[in-house]
């Protein structure tokens, strides 16, 4: 019997910490899911080569190998289609996919991104912070969509900013945070719990009005 649980292809670009906590959770048992796949668009991500020491099926499919972006996520999509992914993890993965690709994987492609979405969309969101003299920063999980880092949000974990804070304190601590919000929000996402439907984020058969806190 082929097994019922949910498949999940994590996709890298470096070392792939909050892979190796999504990969601790699922041998833990705290997500109900196998681990399909850990592909890198970089041959020499070091979380492939940890992900292969722990016994996972890994891939690099590196974009230098393709003439054009299109045909690159064409062969993504085959690579974690033939692994029988059926729910995507980006866990660092620093390549902006395409809005073919992500409607592909409507409601199977999940994020995680570190501010207060929508606050801080793309890269130095520490520092922005900072310079922004917010109070507040953190992590958000969502779902992917063609909108760099807009898709609907699932969830979110804050860390307070302190006056002494630089971009590199603040950036440990919410990756503190985020190594333990993610599992519990693919968790979510692989038992069902969570789904989207259309732009509509459900918790549990409801519509959620915001982010669950955790």
């Amino acid at each position: 019997m082929s097994d019922p649980r949910a498949a999940l292809g994590i996709l890298i670009s470096g070392r792939g910490s909050n892979m190796q906590r999504l990969l601790d959770a699922v041998d833990a048992g705290e997500i109900d899911a196998s681990v399909a796949l850990v592909l890198s668009d970089n041959a020499d991500a070091a979380g492939l080569s940890l992900a292969a020491e722990r016994g996972v099926a890994t891939c690099a499919v590196a974009r230098s190998d393709f003439s054009s972006k299109p045909e690159w996520e064409h062969a993504v999509d085959a690579v974690l289609r033939d692994a029988g992914a059926n729910l995507l993890a980006l866990a660092g993965f620093m390549r902006v996919l395409s809005a073919d690709f992500c409607a592909k994987w409507h409601g199977h492609l999940v994020n995680i991104h570190p501010s207060l979405l929508p606050r801080h969309k793309g890269l130095n969101t520490h520092q922005r912070a900072l310079d922004a003299g917010e109070s507040n920063a953190g992590c958000s999980v969502h779902f992917v969509t063609a909108e760099l880092d807009g898709g609907p949000v699932i969830a979110q974990s804050e860390v307070a900013i302190n006056v002494a804070d630089t971009a590199d304190t603040l950036a440990e601590r919410v990756l503190a945070k985020e190594h333990l919000l993610y599992p519990q929000a693919i968790g979510w996402c692989a038992s069902g719990r969570v789904a989207l439907t259309g732009s509509e984020v459900q918790f549990d058969g409801r519509k959620l009005d915001g982010p669950i806190r955790v």
